[in-house]
């Protein structure tokens, strides 16, 4: 047992030891009474979409695993060019490849992506929006209802959505 120890005696005591110092990414724990609850229905709805467990009468057959991605900043570039990469091997007589510049400015707008993974086919679905809000977040919602009978019952896992109006 040691009382006190510097940076660099620690570090002679790790490497003796054969331990390497690293820094770990830190993990947040949920602070939601209910989080044990909905951790379970959701390994449940995967368990079901992996075949693993049957569902039973009410429960869904299929499930889709929901998120959304923006703001998008889509930049059409005119033209088609077929430039070759710098280096050893370039062609001298070639003239330098123009570099794009980054835009701060959103000129044509910009565009949000709502995206789901059908996980019993294993397909993705997604939309190109304008807006991020409940509206858009709907629409698509009911999209993915028209992907299957209304007799199939459907589950959706999204992660913390939070539109703003």
């Amino acid at each position: 047992m040691i009382d006190d120890i510097s940076h660099e005696g620690l570090r002679i005591l790790l490497r003796e030891e054969g331990v390497s110092f690293q820094r770990l990414k830190t993990w947040k724990t949920s602070r939601d009474p209910d989080y044990a609850a909905k951790k379970a229905r959701v390994e449940h709805l995967y368990a079901i979409a992996d075949g693993e467990v049957l569902p039973e009468e009410g429960e869904p057959e299929v499930i889709f695993c929901m998120d959304e991605f923006g703001p998008l900043n889509l930049m059409p570039h005119p033209g088609k060019q077929w430039a070759e990469r710098g280096g050893k091997h370039k062609d001298p007589d070639r003239e330098p490849r123009r570099r794009r510049r980054a835009t701060y400015n959103h000129y044509g707008g910009v565009r949000h992506l709502f995206a789901a993974l059908g996980l019993a086919k294993d397909k993705l679905y997604g939309h190109i929006k304008p807006v991020k809000r409940r509206t858009q977040f709907l629409e698509f919602c009911r999209y993915l209802r028209t992907l299957y009978p209304d007799k199939v019952r459907i589950a959706i896992v999204f992660d913390n959505f939070s539109p703003p109006g």
